[in-house]
């Protein structure tokens, strides 16, 4: 397919990386003329300097012959009017990243009068996930599925869990229903089988009822009772999005804020949250507003160090749940051992949305993926497909599909039935289909086949 990015910053680079991998035809628009080169020489895209909101600029890109215009510059209103203009002039699908909490409340309004198809707010979509976390105090990622109907969560085997040592046809279903999805031990992706033996340590991806993931993370152990209170450090956008959020699940919240006006203005947005001016990035003013009391503690300055220090300290004294934000991919394995729990990565979450929507466009007339997530470096890939007219996989019992080897079907949504299949279950035309592969680039479920079409 034929894509024009507009802005090359985090998530236009995340973008062109991994759109150019499955073969897609890019055109980087971007006004800075060093990143514009460094981009072309690092990918093999082809480039335009200029505003990627000017019309001409557009033309130069051939954004009036592309299949999908994707607008995704630091300023909200450059990338409305780039979306705009894109639509005119014959873009075919066009996506905007719109970030202020303004624009947020009118987002329907805003697709459906200005004729954008999609508008992706990175900080919303951020807090939304800082919000799964809440459920799974344990958890350091909650990826949805099914329309919040399936959960992943990424957990990592304590030391003092009963389940180390066990393999995993021992572990049974009187430590939780639950399907382990895939473990990742140091730098190995294991597909795990009744032998399996879990370590302390290991990433466990597993799947099933809230009430029973929690469950298996308990294993005899404390640490899954509900979140009732969160310290926040900062007062932008993400801050602002969780909030009334916070405050809906009854979690009492506390904000601390360096900038007076930021501070002044949230005082006055949020009456009932406490909000402190202060430098939460220091010991000192975390100990005094008694951070090891609360039982999350979510950093999200503008800047990533600050952030690791204050979990870090957090860790330290004992709170349960922590959440780092993070934008800088070079520092993310640096914390893999670091003790923190939850990582959130804003531009991410919202270059995985984007490579969804390119591929189920790609794949229009056959089985659409519903949902993407990428893990480990892109190694791993969980996707949801919609079982259409067409596929090779339905009327087959499990054991039957000849599957490529490192995939593993998590479950299949029948309607409102969750089910963790067994190898007599069968595919159904119309199910939703949740599926954990160490093959890249899957866009249709009939690539699940040993013959099928993703690269090898």
């Amino acid at each position: 397919m034929k894509i024009v990015v507009a802005g090359a910053g985090k998530v236009g680079e995340v973008l062109c990386r991994e759109l150019v991998f499955e073969d897609h035809e890019i055109t980087l628009i971007e006004l800075d003329e060093k990143r514009l080169d460094s981009m072309i020489g690092m990918y093999d895209i082809t480039g335009v300097l200029g505003s990627g909101s000017l019309e001409v600029i557009q033309r130069e890109a051939d954004v009036p012959d592309c299949d999908i215009f994707i607008a995704v510059t630091p300023d909200d209103e450059t990338n409305l009017i780039a979306a705009i203009t894109a639509k005119s002039l014959g873009a075919r699908f066009v996506i905007a990243r719109v970030r202020s909490p303004e624009y947020s409340k009118q987002m329907s309004f805003l697709r459906e009068t200005l004729g954008i198809s999609v508008m992706i707010n990175p900080e919303l979509e951020a807090a939304r996930e800082v919000m799964r976390g809440m459920r799974f105090p344990e958890a350091l990622s909650v990826e949805p599925f099914a329309n919040g109907l399936v959960h992943i969560v990424e957990y990592v085997l304590p030391e003092d869990s009963e389940l180390a040592g066990l393999k995993l046809r021992e572990v049974g279903r009187k430590h939780g229903d639950v399907l382990i999805c895939m473990i990742i031990r140091d730098e190995e992706i294991i597909i795990p089988h009744g032998f399996t033996t879990l370590e302390v340590g290991d990433h466990l991806f597993i799947t099933g009822r809230d009430s029973e993931i929690l469950r298996f993370m308990s294993a005899g152990r404390n640490g899954n009772k509900r979140i009732k209170s969160a310290l926040l450090i900062g007062g932008g956008r993400i801050t602002r999005y969780l909030l009334p959020r916070l405050e809906r699940y009854h979690i009492r919240s506390k904000v601390i804020e360096v900038d007076e006006d930021i501070a002044e203005q949230l005082a006055a947005d949020f009456p009932r949250v406490e909000v402190v001016l202060n430098d939460g990035t220091r010991q000192s003013v975390l100990h005094e507003e008694n951070a090891e009391n609360y039982d999350a503690v979510i950093a999200v300055t503008g800047v990533d160090e600050e952030n690791i220090l204050i979990n870090l300290y957090a860790a330290h004294v004992g709170v349960r749940k922590t959440v780092t934000k993070v934008n800088r991919t070079d520092l993310l394995t640096v914390l893999k051992d670091a003790g923190l729990k939850s990582i959130l990565t804003p531009y991410r979450i919202i270059s995985n949305q984007i490579v969804r929507l390119v591929r189920s466009m790609a794949n229009s007339e056959g089985s659409n993926i519903e949902a993407f997530y990428s893990l480990a470096d892109g190694r791993v890939e969980i996707l949801q497909f919609r079982v259409a007219e067409g596929n090779q996989v339905s009327d087959i019992p499990l054991i039957d599909l000849d599957t490529k080897p490192g995939l593993l079907i998590a479950c299949i949504v029948r309607g409102d039935e969750i089910i963790y299949p067994r190898g007599d279950t069968c595919i159904q035309l119309g199910d939703e289909i949740v599926i954990v592969s160490t093959h890249p680039r899957f866009d249709d479920v009939n690539d699940i086949l040993a013959n099928g079409r993703a690269a090898q």
